[in-house]
């Protein structure tokens, strides 16, 4: 029986969560606040967490950050729709999914059977994933074509959500390497403890809780393709050492005295200009420049017209299959308002979206009344107070406040540590602020 950790502030909507997942044969442990919830997390283990991003005494980032410190466990954010966009964060920083409120029953245990690994996960590959006819999209493939028969490294750029992953295993199954296994590492829930033993393996008591050998990701892709996700988030010293397993070719287990040989082929993603973080001194440069033999950039969704609709309709293709259901279409009104909306948390935002919209349609089109009420919703307009043109000074602040926060940011390389430093605020203010502005 999986035993499931949940935070959440609301008492009716907690117990229905306890009640629903312990019907369901789950165990679980319900806590109200961060503070509760950080003690749960340092004291039991558990499967999967779900938390609530709004907590009366902090929020859910932080507890995931604190759940990544300690357990590689699979963790779900309950957000509004409101706060896609740290939920698109929360991805960033190591959630393994988002499900928006109100949580409806079939739909979070759809989530919970993909989190667990209950239910196959839809494997990337050509028959459920699409190339997309924009310019764009042409252009990125093409090179993918000319750079895949080489043994090149590669760095893939481009925004969260978009399909970065996708564009490294198809360089894989078209390169020579086709027949090796192709190794994914999603750096960002690597603590900087796990991550060398992770990436180079282990030797039986060379740390606490290292009961046996452990080969790591660089020996498990031999004679294939290692793709480090959010390579960014790598700590300094595991820079250092990823930088001599690639140019000598060997690497040597935490703990052992033994260099071994790897043949891997490397692919890197990040969602930050890793040239920009060079330049701020928080990424080598002579590791961003062995890495970047060739660069790619994956454009974000609302760059790719016409790509909108044929994603759209492959993404009801596969939640048709995953549900059981048979919705054959989306009507005018809601293409119209998916052409419309800026998609933050692109291909990944648009799959829950459809997914979560086929759950809900009860004929064979979907329709408004099916996706959420906020994408139809105008965004509100600043209103004037009874003096004219002049904003209320809330607004002022905040406008100024933004500006002054996009300009630091800008000036220090995106260097987070040092632009709170320069701001006079600690960094976990910072990206709350970066949040709430829409700062990238």
């Amino acid at each position: 029986m999986a035993s499931i950790l949940v935070v959440e502030d609301d008492l009716t909507f907690s117990r229905i969560l306890h009640e629903f997942l312990k019907k369901n044969g789950y165990g679980v442990t319900v806590r109200h606040s961060f503070k509760d919830g950080t003690e749960a997390l340092s004291t039991t283990s558990f499967d999967l967490a779900l938390f609530d991003y709004r907590l009366p005494d902090g929020n859910g980032l932080d507890l995931l950050e604190q759940a990544r410190q300690n357990t590689r466990m699979p963790a779900i954010m309950m957000t509004s729709f409101n706060d896609v966009r740290t939920a698109v964060k929360a991805i960033q920083w190591g959630a393994t999914d988002y499900i928006l409120k109100p949580v409806y029953p079939e739909e979070l245990l759809v989530t919970i059977h993909k989190a667990l690994g209950e239910k196959p996960k839809d494997q990337t590959s050509e028959s459920n994933f699409i190339e997309g006819e924009s310019e764009g999209a042409k252009k990125l493939f093409e090179h993918v074509r000319l750079i895949a028969p080489t043994d090149m490294s590669v760095v893939i750029g481009g925004e969260s959500g978009t399909g970065k992953e996708f564009v490294a295993r198809t360089i894989h199954q078209l390169s020579k390497r086709k027949n090796g296994p192709f190794v994914a590492v999603d750096c960002g829930v690597l603590s900087a403890d796990l991550a060398a033993s992770e990436l180079f393996g282990h030797i039986k008591g060379s740390f606490t809780g290292a009961v046996a050998d452990r080969a790591g990701n660089f020996e498990a892709a031999s004679k294939g393709t290692l793709f480090l996700d959010e390579i960014g988030n790598l700590s300094y010293d595991i820079q250092v050492k990823l930088l001599r397993a690639i140019q000598e070719k060997t690497i040597r287990r935490l703990g052992g005295n033994t260099d071994i040989n790897v043949d891997v082929r490397i692919i890197v993603a990040s969602n930050e200009n890793l040239l920009n973080r060079t330049k701020a001194g928080t990424f080598r440069e002579d590791l961003y420049h062995r890495l970047n033999e060739f660069g790619l950039s994956v454009p974000a969704l609302r760059e790719r017209g016409n790509d909108l609709t044929l994603f759209a309709s492959l993404f009801r293709e596969m939640a048709n299959r995953e549900l059981t259901r048979n919705v054959k279409g989306f009507s005018r009104e809601v293409m119209e308002v998916f052409r419309q909306y800026p998609w933050p948390g692109n291909l990944r935002e648009l799959k829950n979206v459809v997914r979560r919209a086929v759950l809900f349609t009860k004929g064979d089109t979907i329709d408004l009344s099916s996706i959420p009420v906020e994408m139809t919703e105008p965004q509100p307009m600043v209103k004037e107070d009874h003096i004219g043109n002049v904003q209320d000074l809330k607004s002022i602040q905040e406008s100024t406040e933004r500006t002054l926060i996009a300009k630091t940011l800008v000036d220090t390389g995106y260097n987070k540590a040092k632009t709170a430093r320069l701001l006079n605020i600690d960094r976990k203010t910072l990206y709350l602020k970066m949040e709430k502005y829409n700062i990238k």
